[in-house]
């Protein structure tokens, strides 16, 4: 069988590396082209590798990076991942798709758009259908976005709580990774030995993104989730891995163990459908008073392509009417790259490529 080919767009940045990770030696996809600003152009990848924790192939490091052209693009691969920036994804991303390239996209320039999907396959799969009405569909381009990266961690916890027992209020606080921040990210003045409490629009993305991923899609559009989020949000001297703080208002009166055995059972679409990239076990719950830890727990998933790609729950807890935990995840493979790629992969197995 041969293999789609693929695009990825701001091969130089944290999250335009972490596509490359996650498409080397893909069985479904095949990289076509490296894709970075004119600056960059004709570099080799493997001079421009920021990230840490992986070890690319020689061919892949010899690679050498190509200048963003749309036209060229369109001709030459049926997807593009898009690491760019969100002031520079907008317009690259509507062009791609208007030449009929399919685009899952890390950035947030289209997720409030009325017809794109804020996809998270094991959460609202059937948010898929969305690309059927968009304008350009008809010519076989469309926008997929993934969600925000602290987002990512704490939809697919709510999802499975809210689903068996309802909820009401989500109060939310963020301790996110540096690497969040791009790269070269907070300056280190500013982060070592020291917490930020301030991450440029992040509360409200969280507040309004999580209401279109947990909330219905029908042709008249999305509907928002019925209950409400309140984030606080700061960034922490932790290379990788966005820890979070929930507690929660639930309509029903669960035990902890509940709770932990409906977390831990979690299963869905991309689990049935054995897709490369879907950790086997997506919500790991952790019984250690002190987990978890980006330390410990920012790679959690299995098998090895899903590494990263699950997310960790622990010290699940009650009082005074509320359920508290915290959740962790890898903010720039399951909260970014990797979330993209598994959007594909699931398009693939629907048979929407």
């Amino acid at each position: 069988m041969s293999k789609i080919s693929v695009a990825v767009l701001g091969a130089t940045g944290p999250i335009g590396q972490r596509f490359v990770q996650m498409l080397e030696g893909h069985p479904y996809f095949e990289i076509e082209g490296l894709y970075a600003s004119e600056r960059s152009e004709g570099k080799r990848f493997g001079d421009t590798v920021k990230i840490r924790g992986h070890e690319f192939s020689e061919d892949i490091l010899e690679q050498k990076i190509k200048v963003m052209d749309v036209a060229h693009i369109s001709k030459s691969a049926r997807i593009a991942f898009s690491g760019i920036p969100s002031d520079l994804a907008g317009p690259t991303e509507s062009e791609l798709a208007v030449k009929g390239v399919a685009v899952f996209t890390n950035a947030g320039s289209h997720r409030m758009d009325k017809r794109v999907p804020i996809l998270i396959p094991e959460i609202n799969p059937e948010h898929a259908e969305s690309i059927r009405h968009q304008e350009t569909y008809g010519g076989g381009g469309y926008i997929v976005t993934n969600a925000n990266c602290s987002s990512t961690g704490i939809a697919m916890p709510l999802f499975a709580l809210d689903r068996k027992f309802g909820l009401d209020e989500v109060f939310v606080s963020t301790y996110q990774a540096l690497s969040g921040a791009g790269y070269p990210g907070v300056p280190s003045l500013d982060a070592v030995g020291n917490v930020i409490p301030f991450v440029d629009k992040e509360e409200e993305k969280m507040e309004i993104e999580l209401a279109k991923i947990l909330g219905g899609y029908s042709a008249d559009g999305f509907r928002p989730a019925s209950f409400k989020v309140i984030a606080n949000c700061a960034r922490v001297p932790v290379v990788d891995g966005h820890l979070e703080s929930l507690s929660l208002k639930l309509r029903s009166s669960p035990s902890p163990e509940e709770i932990a055995s409906v977390l831990s059972g979690f299963r869905s679409e991309p689990q049935s459908l054995k897709l490369p990239s879907a950790p086997e076990v997506p919500i790991i719950v952790r019984k250690e008073k002190d987990r978890p830890q980006p330390v410990y727990d920012a790679l959690a998933g299995s098998p090895e392509r899903a590494k990263g790609m699950a997310t960790t729950v622990g010290r699940i807890r009650e009082g005074n009417g509320f359920y508290k935990m915290f959740a962790l995840s890898h903010n720039t493979l399951r909260g970014g790259a990797g979330g993209s790629v598994l959007n594909a992969e699931l398009f693939k197995a629907k048979g929407l490529l």
